[in-house]
């Protein structure tokens, strides 16, 4: 007689045997709404530039940001995420071109509101590291370090001037210690209730960020160990999350992703808010280096990681890849 709670009775192979089997029992899936585009929008070009680093992804002109916009919301991307690339003479030690109406990345909001309005989710980041010519994402004291509470003032302002551009979603990136306070604080002031935060509850300092800086132009000197989060670290993101979302965080994210499943799958279990991830600039240069020299099959891979972030516990992920994936999602492909 067989035994069917082992083998041979208990073949868990049955349910692998076709490709119906496996999609009708899957676990997991991917849909075009859980996806979010980062786009780069660059000043004062009149084509887009490529991002060498980053195959397929460029710093898009007004123009071609306000197509791309189009096409994500055509495939069913549910958002897209803005970066405002300042040209260099108007970077200064304050970041004021993030604060200024008619900066970039506000210009970019408004473009990209007049194009799509309210049916694509339109996030901006809220750092002043594009706009600083220290590259750092605060202002710097008289000794060169990120002062906190002086860099939360230029935080407030940023969300300010983002939301009157009409900006959904504040995305602050720069991991500073009550921001999300400040910033929620900032847009209840100027009448700015239904503005949303994504609170960048756990962004570590990483390896991975390589590609991005090319991507946003980074002035950078240094290193940001200060104030992001040491990879060696699980508890203190829990300690983190807990403070966002104390301070009113609407949403919650890790990033990068891929690297830190393990805190993505923590960070899920514990809330009762939507949950992000960011696949950042080195997870998507590594697949397409690897997959220009034949080394992996592109499109599988891509399909992977991001079943990976999802599994852990994402409800939202930010990918560069993802108008491709949504458009080809929703072909079935």
């Amino acid at each position: 007689m067989n035994s069917y709670g082992s083998f041979p009775g208990a073949r868990p192979r049955r349910l692998r045997t076709t490709p119906a089997m496996r999609r009708m029992v899957a676990e997991t899936r991917l849909h075009p709404a859980d996806l979010i585009l980062p786009a780069f929008v660059r000043e004062g070009i009149t084509e887009p530039v490529p991002i060498q680093a980053m195959p397929g992804v460029v710093q898009h002109t007004r123009d071609t940001l306000r197509k791309a916009a189009v096409e994500a919301l055509e495939a069913g991307v549910s958002g897209i995420m803005l970066f405002g690339v300042p040209e260099d003479a108007k970077k200064d030690a304050a970041g004021t071109a993030g604060t200024d109406p008619d900066g970039i990345l506000q210009v970019a909001v408004r473009d990209v509101k007049a194009e799509v309005g309210d049916e694509l989710v339109i996030m901006s980041d809220l750092c002043l590291d594009e706009f600083t010519d220290h590259g750092h994402c605060g202002v710097l004291d008289a000794d060169g370090r990120v002062d906190n509470d002086a860099t939360l003032e230029r935080y407030a302002e940023m969300a300010q001037v983002q939301a009157d551009a009409g900006v959904h979603v504040v995305g602050p990136s720069g991991m500073m210690d009550g921001q999300v306070g400040v910033i929620r604080d900032a847009l209840d002031t100027i009448g700015k209730e239904d503005v949303s935060i994504l609170a960048y509850t756990a962004k570590y300092s990483s390896a991975f960020y390589g590609p991005f800086r090319e991507a946003v132009g980074s002035s950078l000197k240094g290193d940001r160990k200060t104030y992001q989060q040491d990879p060696a670290n699980l508890r203190e993101s829990m300690r983190e999350l807990a403070l966002d979302l104390e301070e009113g965080a609407d949403m919650v994210m890790v990033k990068p992703a891929g690297p830190y499943l393990d805190v993505l799958a923590k960070v899920a279990e514990a809330v009762d808010v939507p949950v992000a991830a960011y696949q950042i600039s080195g997870e998507y240069a590594m697949v397409e280096a690897a997959a220009e020299k034949g080394w992996i099959d592109r499109d599988k891979a891509i399909l992977e990681t991001l079943t990976g972030i999802r599994r852990a516990g994402a409800g939202m992920i930010l990918t560069y890849w993802a108008t491709e994936v949504a458009q080809n999602l929703s072909a079935g492909r």
